[in-house]
């Protein structure tokens, strides 16, 4: 579903860093506080956010770019902690386009469905259980990567290939739950794994100055 307003990929590395893989729930410390910080803010926007969409069918630009960091932010935290990556998430909700995990969000609607907003609650529950599922089978790949990442200091892409649907699914979830989207998330993480950047290639070597003519 390549046209699903919220777009995950993922660069996981192969090589690991046994250190700040071991003590990775203690370095999340600092983010875990910020979240619950910002997270509190974001659920009185989404409040403001419901009465606004179910009104004028409207979502308050501000609101939304606001919320929109909010999920980026707490992806990227979430693929950290899951160790899905072991580059420090930065603090800021913004694009990231270079963090290994990327979350694309697009802009919103010009309306949305009062009735969709309306009975959200209601019409998340059956994702909410299929969410609840696939972030048990990611806790569980994620102790598995845990071992390999502090024992044999990496871990195969076919391994982490395993997380990238739950990992999509839970992000996207997440949008559905903030109103962000009125579509249910797909199971099809929509966006290949993405392979890393190749190097620049080495500048050309200067040409050799010319023969003065006789």
């Amino acid at each position: 579903m390549s046209n699903y307003p919220v777009t995950y990929a993922q660069v996981p590395p192969v090589e690991r860093n046994r250190l700040t893989v071991f003590f990775r729930l203690l370095i999340l410390i600092p983010h875990a506080l910020w979240l619950l910080l910002y997270g509190i803010a974001v659920y009185v926007a989404v409040v403001i956010a419901w009465f606004a969409i179910v009104f004028t069918g409207r979502w308050p630009l501000g609101l939304y770019d606001f919320t929109a960091g909010f999920l980026r932010l707490s992806g990227r935290v979430f693929a950290y902690g899951s160790l899905i990556t072991d580059t420090y998430p930065p603090f800021d909700g913004g694009e990231h386009p270079e963090y290994p995990v990327r979350i694309a969000i697009a802009p919103p609607k010009a309306t949305y469905s009062r009735a969709k907003t309306f009975f959200r609650l209601i019409l998340a529950i059956p994702i909410y259980f299929v969410q609840y599922v696939l972030t048990l089978w990611l806790l569980l790949v994620a102790i598995a990567v845990w071992f390999c990442g502090v024992f044999a200091g990496r871990t195969s892409p076919g391994l982490m290939e395993t997380m990238r649907m739950p990992a999509a699914f839970y992000l996207r979830a997440n949008a559905y739950f903030f109103l962000l989207t009125e579509d249910w998330p797909p199971f099809d993480p929509g966006a290949p794994a993405a392979a890393p950047a190749a190097a620049p290639a080495p500048p050309a070597p200067p040409a050799a100055p010319a023969m003065p003519s006789s």
